[in-house]
């Protein structure tokens, strides 16, 4: 794919440092149940979990927010949270976190969208959801765009993040990209199934395997068909560069130019892919913001997202570990060759 220092990844980093971003998606509240099981319960055949500890996490856009965050650079929020105590304990966390609540706008007609999660013996038992996913009105949509249009001479990039949850809709998206294209602000989206074909012209489109599989309604079997797939994508969005995320296989970029580079994982050891997707998005659009070319950002991203699927749970990028592996990887490839 494309070759990194630490030299290099220190440049880019001190370029892309507090460069504003923004991230226009679903907010959602992520939040844990942690205990150990001992027993069956006597109701029906499933375990019972002694609680021991609660814990609250930024998610969905939000987490892509905070990545970004934690890479240096500055991200602005754009989504929906309802007028309930999810809302209110989001808003607190972001606030804690440093992040900016400017784009945060609260809808009384809707919930916060919260996904908890039960871990018992660190092993996640269930999952429970609380979302609507209606479209947001037309309202709530002109406000979006009025805070990227406040902010539009800081933006340096934008970001799609859509998890079907209503917030991004095919009106918003083309009101975003059209925002964008005469201001040279590169959009960056992480598709979901509904909206898949509505991102024309954007810079990026990040699906991953499955999500181009349901799309095209192929299988992708070997890298023929990822390529195959990849080729039709770009013709129909009519983009500047696909990247297909393929899990343990690693990522393919297809670019306009012809070019198309894969890269085998990063991953040494994974504990959990949570949140590995937010990172690589996360980690491109502040490459590009500091003036990666997208190869090289994509290069960066998939050793960004070996770093966080090391870790349990949903973590954020950092500088140094990002920075140490690169290096690593440096010095491997010397000593080898």
């Amino acid at each position: 794919m494309h070759s990194l220092s630490g030299s290099r990844v220190e440049e880019l980093m001190s370029r892309w440092a507090g460069k504003c971003i923004a991230v226009v998606g679903d907010l959602m509240l992520d939040r844990y149940f942690w205990g150990s099981v001992q027993r069956v319960s006597p109701e029906a055949p499933v375990p019972v979990v002694d609680v021991e500890h609660e814990t609250f996490h930024l998610g969905g856009a939000s987490n892509v927010a905070n990545n970004l965050k934690s890479l240096g650079a500055s991200p602005l929020m754009l989504g929906v949270i309802g007028d309930d105590n999810s809302g209110k304990l989001l808003l607190g966390i972001v606030e804690e976190s440093g992040l900016s609540t400017d784009g945060i706008i609260v809808d009384t007609s809707r919930p916060t969208t919260v996904k908890t999660r039960i871990i018992g013996n660190n092993q996640q038992i269930a999952r429970l959801d609380r979302e609507v996913k209606t479209p947001i009105s037309d309202a709530v949509a002109d406000r979006l765009i009025e805070v990227l249009q406040q902010r539009q001479e800081e933006l340096a990039g934008i970001i799609l993040e859509d998890y079907n949850k209503g917030v991004i809709t095919p009106a918003l998206i083309r009101r975003v990209i059209d925002f964008a294209a005469p201001k040279g602000i590169p959009v960056h989206v992480d598709p979901k199934f509904q909206n898949f074909f509505a991102y024309q012209g954007v810079t990026l489109f990040k699906p991953n395997r499955k999500e181009t599989q349901d799309a095209l309604g192929i299988s992708l079997h070997n890298d023929s068909d990822i390529e195959r797939a990849g080729q039709a994508l770009l013709e129909r969005l009519q983009c500047d560069n696909v990247l297909i995320t393929l899990g343990a296989r690693g990522m393919m970029l297809f670019e306009r130019n012809g070019v198309v580079a894969s890269v085998a994982t990063k991953a040494r050891h994974v504990a959990d892919v949570s949140g590995a997707g937010d990172t690589v998005i996360a980690t491109i659009a502040a490459a590009i913001a500091g003036g990666a070319g997208m190869r090289e950002a994509a290069a960066l991203a998939n050793f960004a997202a070996g770093v966080v699927c090391a870790e349990p749970g949903i973590v954020s990028i950092e500088p140094e570990p990002l920075l140490k592996v690169v290096s690593e990887a440096a010095d491997e490839q010397l000593l080898s060759s």
